[in-house]
């Protein structure tokens, strides 16, 4: 099949990044959420988003005109009917990802493919609340969506070859690069990631180093472009205890635990960037300043 139009569900951050490349790679492109309010929040970021490339001289005034030409905003399932795709990026909950499919499974054409943005759940548990599991995969892109350039195309035992070979194209369509993942918990980069998040937070527990130690250990010995504790409060330390725990769950292995400092601070709050304090407090977002514990 020859995909032209793209459904995306959910207008936040992950959402709209998604809408974005999928609007500037050439797809007419629908994203919907439950609020009005929250589709215009998620469309003023796709804006100055593509208003930053404008000044950077990365793209011309008549290609951005464009670009947002494609684009239509929604609150209502039903406009995602003629979607040849539908790419899911809502709340990181089973049930909510299952009732959502279920519901599209309804609308849409039996030739439309569906895919997770999930990045911890399986597909095989989203995709059985469905009657086309052969039509179904996870596209797992990273933060921020129009910036990293992977995306890990994953397929269940049911999904048909060939429709995975479609989305493996179309990954490839969205300038991404596809990294062909099989439907194992955390599939392949969160696989490898977690562990070492995790065993960074154990080795500060363990006063292996300091915060800043830790981080530059990893930066300037191995030339990561992050420390592993800055990446934690980049990426949410909630969202991580979360993914572990999953993780955890699954496979029962020590390296996906969830150390007892992670787990307080997400008790405390402390997530991170998101919210102003984790192993850094971002008082001063340009200069954060590593926390005592």
């Amino acid at each position: 099949m020859t995909i032209q139009i793209v459904g995306v569900v959910g207008c936040g951050l992950m959402g709209a990044g998604i809408a974005q490349v999928a609007a500037a790679a050439g797809f007419h492109t629908v994203v919907r959420e439950v609020s009005g309010e929250i589709v215009e929040k998620g469309l003023k970021n796709i804006d100055k988003n593509l208003a930053r490339l404008v000044e950077k001289g990365a793209l011309d005034e008549s290609k951005k005109g464009e670009i947002r030409g494609r684009l239509k905003g929604t609150t209502a399932l039903e406009d995602l009917k003629y979607c040849d795709v539908v790419i899911e990026a809502i709340i990181e909950q089973l049930p909510a990802k299952r009732e959502l499919f279920s519901t599209l499974d309804g609308l849409c054409s039996a030739s439309t493919i569906f895919a997770s943005n999930t990045s911890s759940l399986t597909i095989t548990e989203i995709a059985a609340a469905t009657k086309r599991p052969d039509r179904f995969v996870g596209l797992h892109f990273f933060n921020p969506v129009p910036v990293m350039k992977l995306v890990e195309v994953v397929r269940t035992i049911a999904t048909d070859p060939a429709v995975y070979e479609e989305m493996v194209a179309f990954g490839a369509k969205l300038g991404k690069t596809p990294v062909r993942a099989h439907d194992s918990t955390g599939f392949i980069v969160n696989r490898l990631l977690v562990p070492y998040l995790l065993d960074a937070i154990r080795a500060l527990e363990e006063g292996v180093g300091s915060i800043e130690d830790i981080d530059n250990s990893m930066k300037l010995g191995c030339g990561h472009p992050m420390g592993p504790l800055t990446l934690l409060d980049f990426v949410g330390l909630d969202t991580t205890y979360y993914i572990s725990n999953i993780m955890f769950d699954e496979f029962h292995e020590k390296r996906f635990a969830s150390p007892p400092l992670l787990k307080r601070m997400v008790l405390a709050g402390w997530n991170g960037r998101k919210s102003g304090r984790g192993f850094y407090d971002y008082s001063d977002p340009q200069k954060p300043k590593a926390m005592k514990f």
